[in-house]
């Protein structure tokens, strides 16, 4: 797991900030994250830190492609 900051929920998309200053966009999360916590509904939660789990989905069309799934996201407290 990798620590992140949630920095925002813009048209589908999830981006968080990781310690080395790195942004990543998440395209999914699993939706049981998503259900505790909301994050595509609690503005609440921008700035927060996290302990987060991802995983890369290669699509079968086109190698080059690639989403990125939140497996697993805890806050940090």
């Amino acid at each position: 797991m990798v620590t992140a900051v949630f920095k925002s929920f813009k048209k589908g998309y999830y981006t968080f900030e990781f310690e080395n200053g790195e942004d990543m966009v998440f395209e999914q999360v699993h939706p049981k994250v998503l259900s505790r916590l909301k994050l595509n509904e609690n503005d609440g939660l921008i700035g927060t830190a996290f302990k987060l789990a991802y995983s890369e989905i290669y699509e079968d069309d086109d190698d080059d492609s690639v989403i990125y799934r939140i497996e697993q996201l805890h806050i940090i407290e």
